[in-house]
């Protein structure tokens, strides 16, 4: 029985292993190891990728997110709306510009921020001055960006997209990163476009945010040793960028594969008494991950186990229900949905590599699993 893994960015070195170690070994001959021609050519190909103007690449998605809401002059006595179902990067990038959270609910189908919580938070909001939202498009599907910046507008509020998980997602043919003033990505290598390290980038089609990010990611410089503003050592190494280059010419037809994947999980499974992923009509998901919902969750997550398939839950506990952030973060509502949402949310394998054949098993485990039970 050979294993199959919730994730494995491995395989996708394999798959593209010829171009990336030429990538490196271009890098090592150069003698140029931070930031230098290989970040610059990254960032111009990324932001033609994206349809941005600007990118800025940076050490992490944290990073990325923090000087993305520094740039728009995020600091203490600030509140930032955003999201409790969602990695706790998002929160730590918040708090470290000093800002405080607001906490809002999802949409139970997309598992994306609730317009009409925000629209309802903007106008009652704790004490404190509205200066940022933060969307996250979480799973690689879209959050409704139009209604999300309609709003915001109205508010005089920021809008900085968490871009962490939908590389290449689009809503009505335009990709996420270009719809709020500013972006935040993740190249963690589990991501859909993967590095072999850390490294994120800052995208906007505003010069002036992304040349305040520029100054931020190197200790406030525009002339090197001079800080004009105080500032961060947060620089992409040339070989994740030479690694990044590499990839992302592959990232299309990589984000095809996973759709291509995720159609078979949802004609296999059309019949089984689980929710599938639920797309928004003018939405582009792009199945960062393939996220089910069952209330028995960690006992079919036991069961996959024994038959060597791997499944992990993203994320089990909401940022408001955590230790860490007891009395650090506002909620608004009762935070419902994203409460029962937590407890049975189960991701499935998917990634690019994934056999069909091995959806296939997946797909009859579950079958067997509620025959079972049944």
């Amino acid at each position: 029985m050979v294993p199959i893994p919730q994730c494995d960015p491995r395989a996708n070195y394999y798959a593209h292993r010829s171009e990336i170690d030429m990538a490196v070994q271009r890098v090592l001959e150069s003698g140029q190891y931070i930031l230098g021609e290989e970040v610059e050519f990254f960032e111009r190909e990324f932001a033609d990728f994206v349809g941005a103007a600007h990118t800025v690449a940076v050490a992490s998605g944290t990073d990325a997110l923090e000087m993305a809401l520094r740039a728009c002059g995020v600091g203490v006595g600030d509140l930032v709306f955003t999201v409790s179902h969602t990695a706790v990067a998002t929160m730590a990038a918040i708090e470290l510009t000093g800002a405080t959270p607001v906490l809002l609910d999802i949409d139970p189908k997309s598992y994306t921020m609730d317009c009409s919580s925000l629209q309802e938070a903007l106008r009652d909001h704790p004490v404190g001055r509205p200066r940022a939202v933060v969307p996250v498009h979480l799973y690689g599907h879209p959050a409704d960006m139009p209604a999300i910046c309609e709003i915001s507008q109205k508010h005089g509020v920021y809008v900085v997209e968490d871009c962490a998980q939908a590389h290449g997602a689009k809503i009505d043919g335009r990709s996420v990163g270009t719809w709020g003033h500013i972006a935040a990505f993740s190249f963690y290598p589990t991501k859909n476009l993967g590095a072999l390290g850390d490294g994120g980038a800052v995208v906007s089609s505003d010069a002036n945010l992304l040349a305040r990010v520029r100054e931020l990611r190197e200790y406030g410089w525009r002339k090197r040793h001079v800080s004009e503003i105080p500032g961060f050592n947060s620089r992409l190494d040339s070989l994740q960028a030479a690694i990044l280059r590499a990839k992302l010419h592959h990232l299309n037809s990589d984000n095809e594969r996973r759709a291509l994947l995720a159609r078979r999980y949802e004609e296999l499974l059309n019949q089984a008494q689980i929710c599938l992923p639920i797309i928004r009509f003018n939405a582009q998901h792009v199945y960062h991950q393939f996220v089910i919902r069952t209330v028995q969750r960690d006992i079919l997550g036991d069961y996959l186990s024994d038959y060597g398939i791997g499944s992990a839950v993203h994320y089990p506990v909401p940022v408001h229900r955590q230790p860490a952030y007891a009395g650090r973060v506002h909620t608004f509502g009762d935070l419902t949905h994203t409460d029962y949402v937590a407890g049975e949310i189960l991701s499935l394998p998917i990634y690019p590599e994934l056999s069909l054949a091995a959806v296939d098993r997946v797909a009859r485990h579950i079958q067997e699993w509620e025959n079972l039970k049944n």
